[in-house]
């Protein structure tokens, strides 16, 4: 009896494609993590700056509440100017002065006089709010800060925003002015700081934020 013999057409991968093969796989999923990573630090980036800007507008609201109550029921204008500067202000406000209480004709209640400045550590640097007729009570407003600016102005001004400061001030009369020579005469507070935000800074996203008080 004749044998018949069968042959299959296919055959099988050799060593070096399996190798080639497990190569090219181990790019692909070596690129797929690439670009997985990078979107999660576009991800944090983001919400590092949301944070940061976050907090520094809770900040300023305060401190624009708080500065524009300055002087309230008082003779002057309660700003204490030998705790006030580029870097700091304090004022003063009488808060209860209608309240016909046993304080209101001082300013040592709660709330009633209040120091702000950049305090900066080894690593950070924050904007600090002090109540000082709470036993000079402290709490932290922002932190991740650059820099924090006040000016003082006479009246309303006009000027250019510039590196957490403000250059080309002018009157409302087109005029170059000054600041105020003395805190007493002061009726405009300026005020601007900077979040500290590398990574937003590097893509060239805001991180200053600014206002204008008036007292």
């Amino acid at each position: 009896m004749r044998k018949t013999e069968f042959r299959s057409s296919e055959s099988g991968f050799t060593l070096a494609e399996l190798m080639i093969a497990l190569t090219v796989t181990l790019v692909m999923a070596s690129l797929a993590s690439i670009l997985m990573a990078g979107s999660f630090n576009i991800r944090a980036r983001e919400n590092q700056k949301t944070e940061a800007l976050a907090d520094t507008q809770r900040g300023l609201n305060l401190m624009t509440r708080e500065i524009s109550n300055a002087g309230y029921g008082l003779t002057d204008n309660g700003i204490v100017a030998a705790d006030s500067g580029l870097s700091s202000i304090r004022v003063r406000a009488n808060l209860n002065a209608a309240a016909g209480e046993t304080t209101s004709s001082t300013t040592t209640d709660r709330d009633e006089d209040v120091k702000y400045l950049l305090y900066t550590d080894s690593d950070n640097s924050y904007i600090v709010r002090i109540d000082v007729n709470s036993a000079a009570q402290e709490m932290v407003l922002a932190n991740r800060v650059d820099a924090l600016k006040l000016r003082y102005y006479a009246d309303k001004v006009t000027y250019t925003s510039s590196n957490c400061d403000i250059t080309n001030v002018r009157d409302s009369y087109g005029n170059p002015v000054g600041e105020v020579a003395q805190k007493s005469g002061a009726k405009y507070i300026y005020l601007r700081y900077t979040s500290r935000n590398f990574n937003a800074r590097l893509a060239g996203l805001p991180t200053s934020v600014a206002s204008s008080v008036g007292i």
